[in-house]
């Protein structure tokens, strides 16, 4: 299977789609994107969507969000996401290794991503294309929404 990892520009009716049935794969917990959403994100200068296609159709996606900080300009990979009936087939492989190249041609220093340890597999991929495991820890706070208790 041929697969082509394409930066997304535009929320037509295939990206939002697309987006839309990839996304519950990925979390079960985020909200249903529709269009408003999805065009949100690709009109943010930060964020480059990747849309990996093969055979004619959207089978994963991933998000490259770049941002300048004191330290140089940095980049970061979320939400990455391959299709349950294409796993296996080098989705993966092509969305995150074009999302560094595009960094590096941005004039990123570092790409960084997170992955839990039970993806044995993905976190096997992210090595094998030059990833670094990194002695950290992830910290979270999660925000209310407004109003809430």
């Amino acid at each position: 299977m041929s697969v082509e990892a394409e930066v997304v520009r535009e929320a037509t009716d295939e990206v939002v789609e697309a987006v839309t049935r990839l996304l519950p794969q990925l979390s079960g917990s985020a909200p249903a994107p529709d269009r408003e959403s999805v065009d949100r994100l690709l009109r943010s200068e930060a964020n480059t969507l990747l849309l990996a296609r093969a055979e004619g159709r959207a089978v994963g996606m991933l998000t490259l969000i770049m941002f300048p900080l004191p330290t140089g300009l940095r980049g970061r990979i979320e939400d990455v996401v391959v299709d349950d009936a294409a796993r296996g087939r080098g989705v993966g492989a092509a969305l995150t290794a074009r999302a560094p190249r595009l960094a590096e041609a941005a004039g990123a220093r570092t790409v960084d991503l997170t992955s839990r340890p039970a993806r044995q597999a993905a976190n096997r991929l992210y090595e094998r294309l030059g990833f670094q495991a990194r002695d950290s820890q992830v910290h979270r706070f999660v925000v209310r929404p407004r109003g809430g208790p």
